[in-house]
């Protein structure tokens, strides 16, 4: 029985962040948007998660270097090994991690955050004020994580590069140029592109799910808690499974960059 009143509630809550996505896009068509509110979030959402962002691809673009290059070479494949690197980390790793990595740090701010403004009646206070909430709270974080995300990912794809160039040619004797020509080769416009657009789609679901779980808080302390939970947990599922959608849509049919 508690297992299927978890299941509801946290179906309720999920139908609420859908809910929420359609009132956002709502109100950024009429141009409500607080510009201090945003910049704010903006640096939150960007410089503040810039350094354990940029480390994280550094060290994945590391291990995948080792796995593949010890392979690779076996196969006299070396002049791929960078190609098949820069494809890995544009289609996927990059916009996967980096947005795994923000809807730990940030999407668990935003549910902590407003979880505690809800239970503190702080949200209600706004109402009286005849200030919404959306506009406020859930706007700014949006187009923060929307934003902010995309670049972070583009950078995360540099330094993964520069991670796998460093230890290639230091530990595996491959040259530079070999590994940057390959990823040059293998590498193309829409490859950046569908990067940024997964991480868009991913912190629009960072921000909505985060803000959706913190303005459905009940329960003062213990509430917050298991919302900024739930919230975590909601929003990496939501991003493996837009990720599967994602990718089939946009790499259907027979990859040619092995070819050329």
């Amino acid at each position: 029985m508690a297992k299927t009143t978890s299941l509801g509630l946290w179906s309720q809550r999920l139908l609420a962040a859908i809910f929420l996505a359609g009132q956002v896009i709502l109100h950024l068509l009429t141009g409500k948007i607080h510009r201090r509110n945003t910049i704010e979030q903006m640096v939150t959402v960007g410089p503040e998660s810039l350094i354990i962002a940029l480390l994280t691809a550094t060290v994945i673009g590391m291990v995948f270097t080792i796995q593949v290059t010890r392979e690779f070479i076996n196969f006299g494949a070396t002049n791929a090994i960078g190609g098949v690197l820069a494809l890995a980390l544009a289609r996927e790793l990059a916009p996967v991690l980096t947005a795994v990595v923000l809807a730990g740090r940030v999407g668990s701010a935003f549910a902590a955050e407003i979880g505690t403004m809800r239970v503190s009646e702080q949200i209600d206070a706004l109402y009286m004020l005849k200030t919404d909430p959306i506009d406020y709270l859930v706007i700014p974080r949006v187009i923060a994580c929307c934003l902010m995300l995309p670049v972070l990912t583009i950078l995360a794809i540099v330094t993964g590069m520069v991670g796998g160039v460093v230890l290639a040619q230091n530990l595996y004797g491959i040259p530079q140029s070999v590994f940057l020509d390959s990823a040059r080769n293998f590498l193309g416009i829409w490859d950046l592109f569908s990067a940024a657009i997964k991480s868009l789609v991913f912190g629009l679901l960072i921000a909505v799910i985060g803000c959706s779980w913190g303005l459905t808080t009940t329960g003062g302390a213990k509430g917050v808690g298991q919302s900024t939970t739930t919230a975590v947990v909601t929003a990496l599922l939501a991003i493996f499974i837009s990720n599967f959608l994602l990718s089939w849509l946009m790499f259907q049919g027979m990859g040619s960059a092995v070819i050329s």
